[in-house]
């Protein structure tokens, strides 16, 4: 910490912190041998002598592993042989590329323990948080193995003339998709995001985060061993500035989750190819506690909401708008649990926070409270950096007091910090809640579901929990989830999340006569048969 000390931060709420979670399960050493790492890293598409890179276990700060780095070149050469691939598996029946998810599904549930040690060793967060990746993407795998061929069939529409011409649309596969995916989900959100896009029948290239690669190709090699076929999906590591603009510049669609600063930068490159591009960006995600709610149930629910992953969750909730009625009686409450929440880094259940990804969420992290702190808001709980657990940890904090022209009011932490905000009206929370450029997830506390419903479709958000946190709306994965506003464009799950990785190709076939002037009719003449017609169509209803 800079000018505020942690000490000082401490002195400013009651408490003695967090407690530490039981020990337990492998070390991180133990749990990602050094044989371990050479074998996922023989699955980077890397030519030549590559640079090695090295990364760091937060649980620890100790290396954990070096890996190799791709450069533009090798970014081509994956191009290449996924192209190589692809033709070979759009060509399979849509049953059969289905298969394959449905076999990774049952793979992934019978081996977990090895990607949830990965998950825990590349991310530091706690194993019930890694478990959720694990739920998410078995549950994805699920769907779509169950559902693509629905999605992907092709459609009869209504032809230009009823009976005379004959209509179908029909889903053709983009190609190669360039698939970019961050450090904070890096399970869910490399394979999560492919899985729709290979069963559509392309390819994927895949830059995953160097710090989170190896949780990534872990998935790859799983994939594979479930009948994937090992070059559809090329995997390369490399500093994002330069090998991600790599992958933008050969993809024929472009699949970006990160940050809103970051993803404009994709955007734009994108669309400088006339190439599509679907972006899940960062929030500043509301949760309202309106004046009926059950204030156990918002408590607990606001635990899971603001520290799950220890904040470094695109959905979670940083803003926590309460009435003023029970304003609180609810911050108690959640203080309380907050403040016995334990933290923990061992690889196995029972910690229930674990610790940042590295020194720089740490860094902002603590900029936002310190900040805070100086200008006159109060810590509730937390507020502090916790060394004596790992070089990453910091107290999951809640913060009163906060204003407009604080950091944390209106950036985006990513950490486990949370601001409370009293508001007086049903109007007011939601004007509140919309007040900023972002609009990815909310979540509505109250007894009457009806209301709820009724609040959550004023919310300029993509998701919208009524009673949950974030889980509801995320794993309903036949239903759309993405963002509004500085959020993103495009869409994950359900129809939209496969149909992106299509082309719609309309396919319509004219019988007996053409639609020109003929039997004899002159130009003049086929302009009112054909004025009669349309006529008589819309009197008959026809769409």
């Amino acid at each position: 910490m800079s000018d505020l000390t942690a000490d000082a931060v401490a002195t400013e709420h009651p408490g003695a912190g967090n407690p530490a979670a039981p020990g337990g399960g492998r070390t991180v050493a133990a749990a990602v041998p050094a044989a371990l790492v050479t074998r996922l890293a023989a699955g980077v598409t890397a030519t030549g002598e590559p640079d090695l890179v090295e990364t760091v276990a937060p649980l620890t700060g100790e290396r954990l592993a070096s890996l190799p780095q791709s450069t533009p070149a090798d970014v081509e050469v994956a191009f290449q042989l996924a192209r190589r691939a692809q033709s070979a598996w759009a060509a399979l029946p849509v049953r059969r590329r289905a298969g394959v998810l449905l076999r990774f599904h049952d793979l992934l549930l019978k081996r977990q323990d090895e990607v949830l040690d990965l998950i825990q060793a590349e991310t530091g967060k706690a194993r019930l948080h890694a478990f959720e990746e694990v739920l998410a993407v078995a549950m994805a795998a699920r769907h779509y193995g169950r559902t693509a061929h629905a999605y992907l069939k092709d459609k009869r529409r209504g032809g230009a003339l009823p009976v005379l011409t004959h209509a179908v649309e029909a889903r053709r596969p983009k190609g190669v998709i360039g698939h970019i995916s961050p450090w904070n989900y890096p399970l869910e959100l490399s394979i999560g995001d492919a899985l729709p896009a290979f069963v559509a029948g392309n390819a994927v290239v895949n830059k995953p985060d160097t710090q989170t690669a190896l949780t990534a190709l872990w998935a790859r090699e799983l994939l594979v061993e479930a009948g994937l076929p090992a070059d559809l999906w090329q995997v390369v590591i490399g500093d994002g500035p330069v090998i991600g603009p790599a992958v933008v510049e050969h993809a024929d669609y472009v699949s970006f989750t990160g940050s809103t600063r970051t993803g404009r930068e994709v955007a734009q490159r994108a669309a400088a190819r006339l190439v599509g591009a679907s972006l899940e960006l960062g929030g500043k995600n509301a949760m309202l506690v309106l004046a009926d709610a059950d204030l156990d149930a918002a408590a607990a629910g606001a635990v899971r909401a603001c520290f799950s992953s220890a904040g470094q969750l695109c959905i979670s909730i940083e803003r926590l708008l309460v009435h003023h009625s029970v304003a609180d009686a609810f911050l108690e409450r959640f203080a309380a649990r907050t403040r016995a929440l334990r933290l923990g880094g061992g690889l196995a259940y029972g910690a229930d926070m674990g610790s940042l990804v590295s020194v720089r969420q740490l860094e902002t992290t603590t900029r936002h409270v310190e900040e805070a702190v100086k200008a006159g808001a109060t810590v509730v709980a937390g507020g502090r950096a916790r060394p004596d657990l790992g070089p990453f940890f910091f107290e999951p904090t809640v913060l009163d007091g906060v204003t407009p022209d604080m950091a944390v009011c209106a950036e985006e932490t990513f950490g486990p910090v949370v601001s409370v905000y009293r508001f007086d009206t049903e109007e007011e929370a939601v004007a509140a809640a919309n007040s900023t450029p972002y609009g990815l997830n909310s979540s509505v506390w109250t007894r009457d579901l009806r209301r709820g419903r009724s609040v959550a479709a004023r919310l300029r958000t993509g998701t919208v929990n009524v009673n949950e946190a974030y889980a509801a709306a995320y794993g309903s994965v036949a239903s759309p989830m993405g963002g509004m506003g500085e959020s993103g464009l495009g869409r994950r799950h359900g129809a939209e999340g496969i149909l992106r990785f299509t082309e719609a190709q309309t396919i319509a076939t004219q019988r007996l006569m053409p639609i020109a002037p003929s039997f004899g009719l002159d130009d003049k003449q086929f302009a009112a048969v054909m004025t009669g017609g349309l006529r008589a169509l819309k009197a008959l209803r026809f769409r």
